[in-house]
Parts: structure tokens; sequence; C-alpha cells
């Protein structure tokens, strides 16, 4: 038998109660999960899904925003619609 060891973690309860019943659906204990995705992490040397950052702090949104920041103050806060904006505003 291989060795084992315990990790213990925090998590949002209902995270882990969401997670637990799907992976009851599923036949998998929270355990079990957790071993596939570690083996998985280990074998291939990445996370094994893909995760991308929130657009909204995309540096061309982060942009974007300045730009009608920087708009509302020159009309007094007036609010107009900003996907009209130039790359020259």
């Amino acid at each position: 038998m291989a060795n084992t060891t315990q990790i213990c973690f925090r998590i949002d309860e209902e995270i882990k109660q969401n997670a637990e019943k799907a992976l009851d659906d599923m036949g998998l204990s929270m355990s079990a999960a957790i071993t596939v995705f570690l083996k998985k992490v280990g074998r291939e040397h990445r996370i094994p899904f893909e995760i991308t950052a929130d657009p909204f702090y995309s540096a061309a949104n982060m942009e974007r925003l300045q730009r009608a920041a920087a708009q509302m103050e020159r009309t007094g806060g007036t609010v107009h619609e900003i996907g009209a904006l130039s790359d020259d505003d």
C-alpha cells in the first residue's frame, strides 16, 4: 500500500456542499475527486481545466474605464454612451 498523507484546507461551506452533492451524483467521494485532480496535475504539470481571468479586469477594459471616467469629468458628470469612444478620446 502506498504511503498516504492528510491535507487540510478551508473552503466556503456552500462550495463544499455543492461539490459534495455533484460528486455524490457521480459516485465519487471528495477524497477520490481531489486524488484524481492531484494525480492529473502531477502527471500533466498543469491545471487540468482552463482558468481564465475576468475580462472586466483586462488592461483594455481598465483603459476604457479610465477614458470613460475622464469623459465624465470633462462633461461635468454627464453620462454618455461609452461604447462610442474612439481611441483618441
